[in-house]
């Protein structure tokens, strides 16, 4: 593995994720207020190492595998805390990990015998739509911690605005299931008669 800027940008993505679930399972006003500065880093570094990959030719087999795992990584512990912390449902979580999964496993096995995987539009939606319900329910989760004085007393529900873009969040996340498992259907009976030793 070539330590470029790129990859020490996903390491520290990595680093960040169980730091974030500790701080944030520490449920103090402040250790939460750090936890949601640390997934801002995280999600800026995202952004950066890809244009800076781009920008500079230094992009990487190790990187163009770990770089949109950190990124689950990342976001999938941030989800997963939120659903401990009842900001979520549960099922959608698994949903979203299931299919995370599903896909983890593809990009793998595609390296192995050297195709690329395309990225469709309504992954990209669904990537999205996952980046903007986290920041809602951070600047939630803060502003209840500093302003409303109603701390820990919020329950995941279905019908405010939380749970409104976590709907639409798993909707995507499926459909975006449904069309990578379709197109890469080839791909995923490869894995299975491997798995088999079909």
């Amino acid at each position: 593995m070539r330590l470029t800027i790129p990859n020490q940008l996903t390491i520290l993505r990595i680093i960040i994720s169980p730091v974030l679930i500790y701080l944030f399972l520490l449920n103090e006003p402040y250790t939460q207020l750090w936890a949601s500065i640390l997934f801002l880093i995280g999600s800026l570094t995202d952004w950066y190492d890809g244009w800076y990959a781009r920008r500079f030719g230094v992009i990487t087999r190790w990187g163009q595998f770990m770089d949109p795992l950190a990124d689950k990584f990342l976001v999938t512990s941030t989800l997963i805390v939120f659903a401990v912390l009842d900001y979520v449902f549960w099922w959608m979580v698994w949903i979203i990990i299931m299919r995370d999964f599903i896909i983890t496993l593809n990009r793998i096995y595609s390296l192995t015998i050297g195709k690329a995987i395309i990225t469709h539009t309504v992954a990209k939606w669904k990537t999205a739509s996952q980046m903007v319900v986290i920041f809602l329910i951070l600047i939630f989760i803060n502003w209840r911690n500093y302003y409303s004085g109603e701390i820990n007393s919020y329950h995941a529900k279905y019908f405010d605005i939380i749970g409104i873009t976590m709907m639409i969040v798993t909707l995507l996340t499926i459909i975006s299931g449904i069309i990578y498992i379709y197109e890469n259907r080839e791909m995923l009976l490869g894995i299975f008669r491997k798995i088999l030793h079909i």
